[in-house]
Parts: C-alpha cells; structure tokens; sequence
C-alpha cells in the first residue's frame, strides 16, 4: 500500500520488480503498468495485496493525482528461495534496469532537466 501513497501526485512512477515467468535468469522486461495493474480480491489478510494492486487502487482514489505514466521493469529471479545475494544473472540484470532507468529518467527531464 505504501507504493499507492508514495505515487501520490508523481508524474511518472517507475516500479522495478522480480518475476518468475520461465524465461532465462536475468531476463529484462518492460511494461506499461497499465497492463499490469489489478483489481484487489480481498482475503483474511493485506499481505498478498501487491504493487500490481496500488497501481488499481491508487489510480480509483486519486485520480488525477496518480501517475498515468507508470514503467514496470521486470528482472526474471533464477530463484525466489530465501538467501542472501542475487545470482550473477540477476546482478548482470541489475545493471542494465539501472541504465535503462537513467534513460527513463532523462527522456522525461528533457534537454533542460526541469519538464
């Protein structure tokens, strides 16, 4: 829930995230969060109410005042086991999210850093 508040009034929200799909480890992909968001099912608990959820959610409350430029990086886990450290696949990914991230960032600053 905390991803729906901190987006509150941002004009671009960037989520990045494991996923298990059955690609290769460290596989990179991404995705308009608006083909990602979901409606919440309730259950007993709010533990499995994730980002997929606030984008849904933060979008219905606050309208406007939620971003509708939403980036979702995905990086495909080699494991989701409990353990320290990302494999080296996931490292590697780590490194171009975070280059592609830099890009996001600057495409939307523009030339004058202030758009």
């Amino acid at each position: 829930m905390a991803t729906m508040f901190a987006a509150r009034g941002c004009r671009t929200l960037i989520v990045v995230d494991a996923c298990r799909s059955g690609s290769p480890p460290g596989a990179v992909f991404e995705v308009p969060g608006s083909e990602l968001e979901q409606r919440y099912e309730p259950s007993l608990n709010l533990h499995d109410f994730r980002w997929d959820h606030a984008l849904f959610a933060g979008r219905k409350i606050f309208r406007d005042d939620f971003p509708s430029d939403v980036v979702v990086l995905l990086i495909e886990a080699q494991t989701v086991e409990l353990g320290i450290g990302l494999s080296d696949a996931a490292s590697a990914a780590v490194a171009k999210v975070t280059d592609r991230i830099a890009t996001l960032i600057d495409a939307r600053l523009g030339p004058e850093g202030s758009s």
